[in-house]
């Protein structure tokens, strides 16, 4: 036995001696990704951008602060923090460089649930509203932000854990219809819950199942108590929101910087709010008053973690998946690679250190991540720069919000849905690709508003996996195929007579969600094999061998398809006759190689293709 342990000793001693400083740095540059880019910096081609995309994602983050801590029922003073930590500490370990990090109505309706059952309305009248030492507020708004903060905390330990279990590589399950369902209908139940404001009717808070139909016979049955200013004012609102928008988004290429229409309406709205005195007068509600500064930080409530524990996993997942998906997407815009896991390690930090500065839950927004891409963003320095700006508006400019009337607030926030509500639009495409996907399209989204966004999210994953179990034993996913190279002479008038090269690849496999990455990566190592081993070529008929193609996991691959000879045009032609049936993440695969063929000069075909 002594030996044994002595052999196991060395065993680690040796593993720890290995452990060198390369390594270290190779861990640190990892797991910070702003040590990669920021040395790398260029300070005269993208701070300029930087800049002008930072002050307006300022606005956006204040505007949407305000918004979404009222949605999380907490003082809104609070969604300025939350729009300031997140920020600054995704800049640090994310790697989504588009990626706006910050208040999300999402999380806030999520977090809402647990604050509105532990300190419930009606508790405000037992709570006295003695200045608690915090900013002056009371003892009943501090409560219910400590709520809040342990929703963050908690839901950012869990993104934690999932960073160490590795469960990143499992993100392959979150399907596009899916998340696209998911985000439709937690829109929806967004846009419901500030129906309050728009009408400008007072409105017990109401939640659980079918609470979505709920709200609705609320109002229908309490219509006579609609406010005919508050009804004027979010119609005028969102008309001239949505129309400036529209102009800007139309003449972007024409004018160097859009109209930053979110600040104007707070501004014109807060100076006629005050001249006109419209908080007395029509008995408009108001944001009312914003302390300045930041306080101490102080650690959540840990005695209440037990009890919204079903709050934080919604927001660990639906906050995780939602800002992944804008993630990913920036990096195939902008042709740069996002790592599953160390999103996780990014967003549960973004959630858990803020919550010790009194921050709701926190997440990327689709509608601050299409305005970074609009004004031309190039790094996470405009993320920085606009929480510089934030700052300013915490220690200077909060107080004089005031005035600033709800209804104008929740049409800031009904309007900056829209990138989520028109979603709808995809049914189309779904129906044209794959009904299949179009079904649970419609279920996940059904699901959504009659429940929970963490609901309908495991009502699609759970669907979609069962679908892909149905129709996986009636494929035909084990026979061989050939890769079959030839090579021929083409004669043209142009380039005279030139060398072509053709390679055949038979594929007898469904292209769906579960093998599209390793489809996509056994295609290029196999392309990458057969041109490194190429020889000069003497004889028309090359070398046939075979290759199996054919895998219901997900894969990975970092490798890169090299340059054809350049005396040499290639052609890859994919046989796609037994390709049985496919969804829309294997069409997209498709799309992908041909896009990554094309820009190596490789032209790439199908061959019989036949209907599903």
């Amino acid at each position: 036995m002594t030996g044994v342990k002595r052999k196991k000793n060395n065993v680690v001693w040796r593993k720890i001696n290995s452990f060198h400083c390369a390594d270290f740095k190779q861990w640190c540059l990892r797991r910070l990704p702003i040590l990669e880019w920021a040395p790398c910096y260029n300070l005269k081609e993208n701070l300029i951008p930087d800049t002008v995309s930072g002050i307006m994602l300022a606005v956006q983050q204040v505007t949407q602060g305000l918004a979404f801590a009222i949605l999380s029922s907490v003082h809104p003073v609070f969604g300025l923090y939350g729009s300031l930590f997140p920020a600054i500490i995704y800049a640090i370990f994310g790697m989504g460089r588009h990626v706006a990090t910050g208040t999300f109505a999402l999380t806030s309706l999520i977090s809402a649930n647990a604050v509105e059952r532990l300190v419930p309305q009606t508790s405000q009248n037992f709570t006295t509203y003695s200045n608690s030492g915090v900013l002056g507020l009371s003892d009943f708004e501090m409560q219910r932000i400590g709520v809040a903060a342990a929703v963050s905390f908690l839901g950012g330990i869990i993104q934690i854990a999932m960073f160490v279990l590795q469960l990143g590589s499992a993100t392959f399950l979150l399907t596009e219809p899916v998340i696209s369902a998911m985000t439709t209908g937690a829109a929806t139940h967004v846009v419901t819950s500030q129906v309050k404001y728009l009408l400008g009717m007072k409105m017990p808070y109401i939640s659980g199942p079918l609470g979505f139909f709920y709200i609705y016979a609320y109002v229908f049955e309490n219509i006579k108590s609609v406010q005919l200013e508050a009804l004027l004012l979010s119609l005028l609102s969102i008309v001239v929101l949505v129309l400036v928008k529209e102009l800007n988004e139309q003449f972007k290429r024409k004018i160097k910087v859009v109209l930053p229409v979110d600040l104007v309406l707070i501004i014109a709205a807060s100076f006629a709010c005050y001249f006109a005195n419209m908080e007395y007068t029509y008995g408009l509600d108001v944001v009312g008053h914003i302390p300045d500064g930041i306080p101490s930080p102080k650690a959540p409530s840990m005695n209440i973690l037990s009890e919204v524990v079903t709050e934080a996993f919604g927001v660990a997942l639906v906050g995780y998946v939602a800002s992944l998906a804008l993630a990913q997407g920036s990096a195939k815009k902008f042709k740069y690679s996002v790592d599953d896991n160390q999103e996780f390690l990014a967003h549960g930090l973004s959630n858990v250190i803020p919550s010790f500065f009194f921050c709701i839950p926190s997440a990327a927004a689709m509608g601050r991540t299409a305005g970074l891409y609009s004004t031309g963003s190039k790094t996470q320095v405009a993320c920085l720069i606009s929480c510089i700006l934030v700052l300013i508006v915490i220690y200077a400019v909060g107080p004089l919000l005031y005035w600033l009337p709800m209804c104008v607030l929740a049409s800031i926030i009904v309007v900056g849905l829209k990138g989520m509500l028109i979603q709808f639009r995809d049914l189309k495409k779904y129906w044209n690709v794959d009904k299949i996907d179009w079904s649970i399209w419609v279920s996940t989204y059904i699901f959504t508003i009659c429940f929970a966004a963490n609901v309908g999210l495991l009502f699609g994953v759970v669907c979609t996996i069962a679908v892909v179990i149905a129709r996986f034993p009636r494929a035909k996913t084990l026979n061989l195929t050939n890769l079959n190279e030839m090579e021929y002479k083409v004669k043209t008038e142009v380039e005279g007579e030139s060398l072509q090269q053709v390679k055949i690849i038979s594929i007898n496999n469904p292209l769906v969600f579960l093998n599209a990455k390793k489809f996509h990566a056994d295609l290029m190592n196999t392309i990458q094999k057969e041109n490194a081993n190429n020889q000069p070529p003497d004889d028309i008929n090359k070398c046939e061998q075979n290759t199996l193609l054919n895998s219901t996991s997900n894969g990975t691959c970092n490798g890169e398809t090299p340059q054809p000879y350049p005396n040499e045009k290639c052609s890859v032609i994919l046989d796609c006759i037994g390709l049985t049936f496919f969804d829309y993440t294997g069409v997209s695969t498709l799309v992908q190689v041909y896009m990554d063929f094309k820009s190596q000069n490789i032209d790439f075909l199908l061959a019989n293709c036949t209907g599903k």
